[in-house]
């Protein structure tokens, strides 16, 4: 009995210490890459679409006049605030359903639950041609 528990920490360890390694040999983080990433977890920089080549954030001479150069992260920040409203959506979708889940089988519940997820999904389409029109005007724009 106490053999097989030492073989059971054993091979747990080496799972650990393997997953541990290979997570860390991906995960590390390379500091250039990351200075100029436009991008976080699918949410836009304010600067998206403002760097050039070597990291640095155009002028507004550079970047095609004044009016272009605040429209830009206007739509940035626009777009940031769709996205963010895609993910409650899909947060209320999760909400609906374990509220559906856990209704028991009384109406008025089971009914809550679809209205919840039924405008959560229209939510999410809103929002996900929204972000669709932000990013084909900042296309435009620049």
């Amino acid at each position: 009995m106490k053999i097989r528990k030492i073989r059971n920490w054993i091979a747990a360890l080496l799972f650990v210490t393997s997953l541990g390694g290979a997570t860390l040999a991906v995960a590390t983080p390379q500091t250039s890459f990351a200075a100029c990433n436009d991008t976080l977890l699918t949410f836009p920089a304010w600067f998206k679409g403002l760097t050039d080549g070597k990291c640095d954030i155009k002028s507004p001479t550079q970047a095609g006049g004044l009016s272009t150069f605040i429209w830009t992260i206007v739509l940035n920040v626009i777009e940031l605030g769709l996205q963010l409203v895609g993910y409650l959506s899909v947060a209320f979708i999760i909400r609906g359903g374990f509220k559906y889940m856990t209704a028991i089988g009384e109406a008025g519940e089971i009914e809550k639950a679809k209205t919840i997820i039924k405008n959560a999904v229209i939510g999410l389409l809103i929002s996900i041609f929204s972000v669709a029109i932000v990013n084909f005007i900042a296309g435009a724009i620049n």
